[in-house]
Parts: structure tokens; sequence; C-alpha cells
């Protein structure tokens, strides 16, 4: 075993972890009073330690939870710890904070619970973000607060109000369509067509029929004349997404229209002309093609004149719960729904994500939660599965027994860390026997048995 020395050691090691960390930790006798009361918990109760120390937790925290819903109350009941329960307390000065609340059995050395442990994490700050994205930018359809976005979105009005083609880059699912039906509303041609197609969706005979239309008997089955997109688009804006999956052949193509304003329908022996500006689109990087032979430099100087990058929903963190809280009233609208919106436990969870998919993945989720939330709020439990990861790194041990292997586990993980995973000098630097160094890191499961 660890000697007296070593388990005082990691005892104050626990101790101060509790009174360092951001969340307040109290625990409770079996009568209801507070037997432990961390730093945290004094700063955002506003009560001293001293006046907690031995009152009835009711009284220190007067939540909205005490009575007929205490988390507390329902874990020493039926043995089940609760994880992330949003709801409020009132603090010294009377003001309501909001707070996500965990619990876990307290028990003793021998496994017999003697109360139970309570931890809550302030969440004003998320309920601040909230209102602040209240006073927000809608701009054509393009929702944002951000300062990433919100100089996007200056440089995006500007290139509006000229017909210079316009080339936006991006992560898949970032929005770039959307991005580019904003440009064309704030266009002076906003009344007139926008018309948008994905270049990687066809095949490159059919791309070129679609864009270019074609005449009676072009082709086989080419029964009548057929306008393409550049016909159909007249003085308004064309969008080419996905500009980097087409031929370096129809590229060639592209350029010659371009360049003269003019284009050739399949079939046609004369050319029409047209004015429509074009925005072209790409989640690909389009120099790299071009060094590899598969896109063609002087088609890449002609449509990026200017270029727009749209940043990926991880950089635009500050947006999340805002598109979150959009997505809310849009299901809302098409579903004839009445979702009050999101937990702020749920938004807390929505925001460590790393969001792979951008924004479409974030709507999604927010569709995909409507199927399970009924009408209630939405909350962690209608999250998907993976999302579990971030409730695991953002919740406490569930019993104190938990939070002290866990801090044993951490003072040996860095003890082998100083001591470049050597066991022997691992073990006198914490003062113990390199047979007892071995049994605790087998116990702790940082070591397989032999």
């Amino acid at each position: 075993m660890i000697n007296n020395h070593t388990e005082n050691n990691i005892s104050s090691y626990s101790e101060a972890i509790l009174e360092s960390i951001s969340d307040g930790v109290f625990t409770v006798n079996a009568d209801w009073e507070i037997t432990y009361f961390n730093r945290a918990a004094e700063l955002i109760t506003g009560i001293p330690r001293a006046e907690a120390m031995g009152s009835l937790c009711s009284a220190v925290f007067r939540s909205n939870m005490c009575e007929g819903q205490c988390a507390l109350g329902h874990t020493l009941s039926t043995g089940k710890a609760i994880i992330n329960r949003t709801g409020f307390i009132i603090n010294a000065d009377g003001e309501k904070i909001s707070v996500a609340i965990s619990t876990a059995l307290l028990k003793n050395s021998v496994g017999e619970v003697i109360g139970g442990a309570e931890t809550f994490r302030d969440l004003t700050e998320i309920e601040n973000l909230r209102n602040e994205l209240k006073e927000t930018h809608n701009t054509s359809g393009v929702i944002y607060q951000s300062q990433s976005m919100t100089q996007l979105m200056a440089l995006a009005q500007a290139v509006s109000q000229s017909p210079s083609t316009v080339l936006i880059e991006g992560e898949t699912g970032t929005g770039k369509e959307v991005l580019a039906k904003a440009i064309h509303q704030m266009s002076p041609n906003a009344k007139q067509p926008f018309i948008a197609i994905n270049c990687g969706a066809l095949p490159e005979t059919l791309l070129e029929s679609e864009l270019f239309g074609y005449k009676k008997g072009a082709f086989t089955g080419a029964t009548q004349d057929k306008l393409g997109r550049f016909a159909l688009a007249k003085k308004g804006t064309i969008f080419l997404d996905e500009i980097g999956e087409i031929s370096p052949a129809l590229q060639v193509k592209l350029l010659r229209v371009l360049q003269e304003r003019q284009f050739d329908p399949l079939g046609s022996i004369t050319s029409e002309k047209f004015e429509a500006r074009i925005i072209c689109a790409t989640h690909r990087d389009l120099t790299a093609l071009i060094d590899a032979g598969s896109f063609r430099q002087d088609f890449y100087y002609r449509i990026n004149i200017m270029t727009l990058q749209l940043p990926p929903l991880r950089d635009r963190q500050n947006d999340i719960p805002l598109l979150a809280d959009y997505f809310v009233s849009k299901q809302n609208s098409i579903q004839g729904r009445e979702v009050p919106g999101i937990t702020a436990a749920c938004y807390q969870i929505l925001m460590n994500h790393s969001w792979p998919g951008n924004v479409r993945e974030l709507e999604n989720l927010i569709e995909r939660a409507f199927v399970l939330c009924g009408n209630a709020q939405i909350s962690v439990k209608h999250l998907p599965p993976q999302f579990s990861q971030y409730l695991t790194e953002t919740t406490q041990p569930s019993s104190m027994q938990d939070a002290d292997q866990q801090h044993q586990r951490q003072v040996i993980t860095n003890a082998l860390q100083a001591n470049g995973n050597n066991k022997a000098a691992t073990a006198k630097a914490l003062s113990i026997h390199k047979t007892t160094l071995y049994r605790k890191m087998v116990k702790l499961g940082l070591q397989k048995p032999k």
C-alpha cells in the first residue's frame, strides 16, 4: 500500500483540485446538512463557507428544484446519479443564477452511503451569450455574429454591387450556396433569377447541355429546343457549385464564355450573349488541382477575381447558439410545432463539438432532435450518442471515491511522465516501493497485470 505520507499527499492533492476547479462542489450528510463547501461554491452562491457549513442545503441554494425536483434527493432515494440537469439558484444578492447540476452518492471507505455529493456549474456566461446574440446579424439568410463572419459579410456586401465573377471557397457544409444567394439578394439585380447548378452531380455531357442548352435535333432525343442555365439566368446570377469537379475540356468552354460573355447551345450555329453574374464555389484546393494538372491555371485566374473564404463552424464558435436557435425556429415553422428551445447544458455540449460537417451537420442535428423531443425543450438526451464524449468531459466523477482514484491516477501519471516512464525513479519520487507502485498502477488501470 502507499504509505501514510503518500496517502496524505494524494489527499491534499485531491482537496487542492476540488478547491481550484471552477465548478461548485458540496456534500451533505443524512440530515441534509452541508459537510463540505468548496471555494467555487462560495463564489457562485456568494455565501461564505463558514456560513454554509452545517446549514441545510435548501437554505443555502434556494433552487427551483428544491421542492419536488431535488436532484440530490433523487440520487439518495434511487442510487442513480444525475448528470447536467439545468435549473437555477438564488445567490446571496437575490440574483437568479442558471446552473447545471450533477449528483452522486457519498460513501465511506467501506462503501456505506453517508450522504450525497453535488457539483454545480455556473451557466451565466452561456446565458449572457444567448442574450448578446439577440442583437446580431441576419443578412439575406446568412446568420452570424462572430467577427470572422462580420468581416466576410462586409466584403460580400461590397462585392454584391459589382458584376465581377466571385469564387467562394470553404469546407463542405459551410453554406456556400447560402452566401451566394445573399450576394445575389444584396445586388442591384436581386429581382432577376438566381440559377444554381451542382457541377459535381452531373456527368460532363449532361452538364454541358444543362449549362448551355441545346437545339432541336442536336442529338438523339432532342425533339425540341431547351434553354440552358446561362439563358435562364438572364441578368441575374448563375451559381456554379463544386467548380473543381469539371473536366479540363469543359473548363476551356467556360473560359471562353467568361471572356466573350457568350455561349453556344449544343447544335446551334450561332452564339448567344448573356449578362448574368457568375459565382463559383468549391470545397477543394484549386491551386493543388492546378499542380496536379486537373485544373487549368488560366481558368482559375478568370474565376478568381474576388475570393470569399467561408470559415468552418469550429472557427465561428460564437455563432453556434445563434444558428441552433435559428434552426429550432425553422423546424417549428416547417412542422407546426412549439419547441421552446435548447437547454443551457445542451448548448454547452454543442459548443464543445468540432462540427466536421459544419452548419449542415448542426441543422441535421436539430432536425433529429425534433423527432425525439416532442414539444419539450431540446436537452442533452436528444443528442446523438457520439455526443456523450462531451458529457463525460464536462461532468464530475460519480462519487468522491472515484474522484480520489482519478486524482491518484493523475499523480502517478504525472510522476511517470516526469521520470521518463522509469518506474523505479517514479516510485522513489512518490516515496513508495516499486512493487507498491506496480500494484497501484494495476488497480488504477495504468498497467496490465502480469
